[in-house]
């Protein structure tokens, strides 16, 4: 079980904003190294850079039409177009819309004053909507517009973590009395201790119909930065010992020795939007070298399956858990999982940009050439399949979030910096034993 099995649902940029993207364009070389040595190497590096500029943007316009203006709450999903009717919320979507909102301020896709305003706001409803949150935990889904509920959903403790991510991220960027406080108080109210219900990992879940689940977050997948949230609390922390508790299954493919818990290539991605585990490792680990062999050990895996789908190739693979043509699914590999159809899910890659930063390209500038019915003005679809050429009609806020985080990462490092600043952070780390 992970976060995205649980799921329930089956402008033209102004001289100011120009400026500053050339400004931060000439910096990549100096924030990340790999991307530096890639647009050095490629002919095709304006365009990558133009690419990658294309996703942010487009993912931010996302977050920014498809929130309630009243409750920044950020819908589940919209159509790829906009025009969307549904009213559904996920504290995970709206927790990476906070992140995508400091990096709109920063890029200039939107006035920074509108955006700052948008942040307080959202804060300000999460605070004061009492019926949203259990021992500072959020329910995984709601409706944007009133907060309540949605019907049989569960309080989640990965997806409260997601939500406290963004929201660490708009504290230290906005650097605003207003925002500073009411970030502070959400984080510092959650009872961490709780959510162990009297055992040594955390519990994925509660309803006030069950109680707990019986699901644990207890094997590797996307749960680093639930556990390091908790043990760096300043109110309510864990012991540094929960960091030992939870296995890490070794995995091998084609010669590739990694840790992994799950198929879906997310899971070696999340944890990574907001903690730095560059050049870092724990008694066990770099997990971020990790999830560089993840990512490769993933690609061979779509290459291996190419007599079967023979549009998965050295530049077309990816899946993650996604929309497909018999609703969402939580599939990949290896080792193979879900039924696999040939169907490319564009945030398998772009989640993985900072890992594999010249072949993930590859992938996005292929689908985004060849494949046009797969863009609209949110970006990318959350998948299609170029073998049926079956195209999904909606974007999810939590892929087009990894995406446009791990897009502006692999550029600058920026939602790095920016959360990794957050003194509650650099304690976790610490306290968790990384060197």
């Amino acid at each position: 079980m992970n976060l995205l099995a649980t799921s329930l649902i089956a402008s033209k940029p102004a001289d100011a904003a120009r400026r500053k993207f050339l400004k931060l364009g000439a910096k990549v070389v100096l924030a990340y190294p790999l991307l530096g040595m890639l647009r050095q190497k490629s002919a095709d590096a304006r365009g990558d850079e133009q690419l990658l500029e294309e996703i942010e943007r487009t993912a931010f316009l996302f977050f920014w039409k498809e929130a309630s203006s009243s409750t920044g709450l950020v819908k589940d999903r919209a159509l790829v177009n906009g025009g969307d009717s549904r009213q559904l919320a996920s504290v995970a979507a709206t927790g990476f819309g906070l992140a995508a909102l400091c990096i709109g301020a920063e890029r200039g896709y939107e006035s920074p004053a509108e955006i700052r305003k948008r942040v307080r706001s959202t804060l300000e409803f999460l605070l004061d909507s009492k019926p949203l949150t259990v021992n500072g935990f959020f329910y995984h889904f709601i409706d944007m517009k009133s907060g309540a509920r949605a019907p049989n959903s569960e309080l989640s403790s990965i997806d409260t973590t997601i939500l406290l991510c963004g929201m660490l991220t708009a504290r230290k960027y906005f650097q605003d009395a207003q925002i500073t406080s009411l970030a502070t108080r959400l984080y510092e109210r959650v009872d961490w201790p709780w959510m162990l219900n009297g055992g040594v990992t955390f519990a994925m879940a509660w309803k006030p119909e069950d109680g707990f689940t019986r699901a644990r977050w207890d094997t590797y997948n996307e749960l680093m930065m639930l556990y390091l949230l908790a043990i760096g609390s300043p109110t309510k922390p864990v012991a540094p010992t929960t960091w030992a508790e939870w296995a890490r299954p070794k995995v091998e493919f084609k010669g590739i020795k990694y840790i992994s818990g799950a198929a879906p290539l997310f899971i070696h991605q999340y944890s990574h939007a907001w903690f730095d585990f560059r050049n870092k490792r724990d008694a066990y680990a770099n997990y971020f070298e990790n999830s560089v062999k993840a990512t490769r050990a993933h690609k061979l895996f779509c290459l291996s399956l190419a007599g079967q789908f023979p549009d998965y190739t050295e530049n077309l693979w990816g899946i993650t858990a996604s929309d497909s043509v018999h609703g969402y699914v939580a599939w990949g590999g290896p080792p193979a999982e879900g039924p696999i159809d040939g169907t490319v899910v564009p945030a398998a890659a772009a989640g993985s940009l900072p890992f594999l930063p010249s072949d993930t390209l590859k992938v996005l500038r292929t689908a985004r050439e060849r494949y046009p019915a797969a863009w609209g003005q949110y970006g990318f679809v959350d998948a299609f399949n170029p073998l049926t050429n079956w195209v999904n009609p909606d974007v999810i806020g939590i892929d087009t979030g990894i995406s446009m985080l791990m897009a502006e990462n692999v550029r600058t490092g920026f939602v790095w910096k920016t959360f990794m600043k957050n003194p509650e952070a650099q304690k976790a780390v610490k306290l968790a034993g990384f060197r």
